[in-house]
């Protein structure tokens, strides 16, 4: 059965957190063997094409329906406690839309917006700013990507990519959005990394691929004003998200194996291992630090709505203190998702490191992802914040 052929799930947004739900219950219970498989996760996203849910940051006058960021990242979260990889490329995509709307004219997103709404089509990243090893020329009216690009996450599996080159002559970063069928784009499945296993976050090579000037997001462009520099902080936003979905998805099985299967040391002379004055105090820090990182989310998520309400009369300042708040959520989500991950070992016991529980993909997700771009960096913005008032430099990263 083609489950393409069957009506959207989702009918008003009201529906949204059962929806999801419901799709984590079904990711959750093949999500160990594809971790082990590794690839890419076809039935599960085709799932998330039939939901709807792919064009919940779309406005409804577009065909969406017209969620906001905190309906968004919650579904984020959501996977992300069952299967981190598709919370990662499902947040993607929004982001990815959100780049589009950023750094394009109206004509341009609002028609993705549409044929996104309309088709369900999923939209992959080959854009890692990082990655110069992709040129452009301009040609008679076109422009010319070639070149190779890594940590293309979501690629595989798409309809729409968002691609980024170095202008062979201005050595500015360009970035399109173009078909992933396009003539001289391969994507090549060599992404086999200890975590998020399955965000087909390998390489693309383009080769002489034809980009229409309409299909260029020249105007405004990346991070040309303080309202296309939110581009960055959604991303930062995706992650934060995600860490706080894996970490209360550990949390959530460990507490199920101590109820169920742990025992108690021999020295502790009680009768089951929830008792344990040391397991306790574990799961007392494990709530404080995942309470501490809801209300730092929930405040920066806040935020961003907030700046992305103000449009394109935001102001750097204000640009700048949205990023003190995602910026100080991701240190505490980078903190609290490792530690967690880490010690829920200490509260499940040494049976719980059997491989077939693969408990530890958890913390294998969240080490990986974690190294996107290093956390050092934040804690030295929010330094510069608190001692010299400056706010974060727009960048990819920040």
């Amino acid at each position: 059965m083609n489950i393409l052929n069957h009506p959207k799930n989702i009918l008003n947004l009201e529906d949204v957190v059962t929806v999801a739900k419901n799709l984590l219950e079904q990711f959750s219970e093949t999500s160990i063997q594809r971790d082990r498989d590794g690839g890419t996760p076809k039935y599960e996203r085709d799932l998330i094409r039939q939901s709807g849910l792919l064009s919940l940051s779309i406005p409804k006058e577009f065909g969406g329906l017209g969620g906001e960021w905190h309906d968004i990242l919650n579904v984020v979260r959501i996977f992300a406690q069952g299967d981190s990889s598709i919370a990662h490329v499902f947040g993607f995509h929004h982001l990815l839309l959100a780049t589009v709307r950023l750094f394009g004219e109206p004509d341009q997103w609002q028609h993705w917006y549409r044929m996104t709404a309309q088709k369900s089509w999923f939209w992959g990243n080959a854009l890692n700013p990082l990655d110069r090893r992709t040129t452009v020329r301009f040609l008679e009216g076109w422009y010319e990507f070639s070149g190779k690009k890594s940590f293309c996450s979501g690629a595989i599996d798409s309809e729409m990519l968002i691609v980024s080159g170095v202008d062979e002559c201005s050595d500015i970063l360009l970035i399109a959005a173009v078909p992933t069928t396009r003539s001289g784009i391969t994507l090549y499945h060599d992404w086999d990394n200890i975590g998020q296993r399955q965000t087909d976050s390998g390489s693309t090579i383009f080769e002489r691929v034809r980009v229409e000037s309409k299909d260029m997001l020249l105007h405004p462009g990346p991070l040309s004003t303080p309202f296309a520099s939110l581009r960055p902080l959604i991303a930062q936003l995706v992650f934060i998200s995600m860490f706080q979905g894996i970490a209360e998805g550990a949390l959530q099985e460990a507490k199920l194996y101590t109820l169920k299967e742990s025992r108690p040391w021999f020295l502790t002379n009680i009768a089951s291992a929830n008792e344990d004055p040391y397991i306790l105090r574990h799961y007392g820090e494990f709530w404080l630090q995942l309470e501490s990182l809801r209300l730092l989310n929930q405040n920066a998520i806040a935020k961003l709505q907030w700046a992305w309400d103000i449009g394109e009369t935001l102001t750097a300042q204000q640009r700048g203190e949205v990023a003190v708040a995602i910026a100080t959520a991701k240190v505490a989500a980078t903190r609290t998702s490792l530690d967690i991950t880490n010690k829920i070992f200490e509260v499940t016991g040494a049976r719980a490191t059997h491989a077939g529980l693969r408990l530890d993909r958890f913390w294998r997700n969240v080490r990986t992802q974690t190294l996107h771009d290093p956390v050092e960096y934040k804690i030295k913005e929010l330094g510069q914040w608190l001692l010299n008032e400056r706010i974060p430099k727009p960048s990819f990263y920040s």
